[in-house]
């Protein structure tokens, strides 16, 4: 198989132009790696601006935060629904049959947040529209 490399482009002049040295690098203010652009190796992450000891927090950090999280709460209700595999008669609305308790618990939970979504949007959008009367409104002088 052949190696293929990205064209590379010239570097800037230095004192000596047989020099094929590459001149020092400053990592920008606000930059994401302390590292050359395109060299091989882990970034490190900037310190926040004031706390030198404390990393940045990073949008790839919190995404792997949320990943972990949500793979442990996935791993929990797997957990929870072999547990609980034991068929319960359950009635709604006239209809009735069996269904293991696992799920049902579930979907009971999924049905309260959607409750509780439902109740907190209304009232974002109530919040919303006295605002906007409110900007909306010039008081009389």
């Amino acid at each position: 198989m052949t190696d293929v490399r990205p064209e590379r482009t010239a570097l800037p002049m230095t004192s000596d132009p047989n020099s094929h040295e590459r001149p020092p690098f400053r990592p920008q203010p606000g930059g994401d790696s302390e590292r050359r652009p395109g060299e091989r190796g882990a970034a490190r992450p900037v310190p926040a601006a004031g706390h030198p000891d404390k990393p940045r927090v990073t949008r790839a950090g919190m995404t792997w935060a949320a990943v972990v999280t949500a793979l442990v709460v996935f791993v929990l209700l797997v957990v929870f629904f072999i547990q609980n595999q034991d068929l319960v008669l359950v009635r709604f609305l006239g209809f009735e049959g069996p269904v293991p308790l696992g799920l049902a618990l579930f979907i009971a939970a999924v049905a309260g947040g959607v409750l509780v979504a439902v109740v907190g949007a209304v009232r974002i959008i109530q919040l919303r529209a006295a605002a906007r009367r409110l900007r909306h409104t010039t008081p009389s002088a």
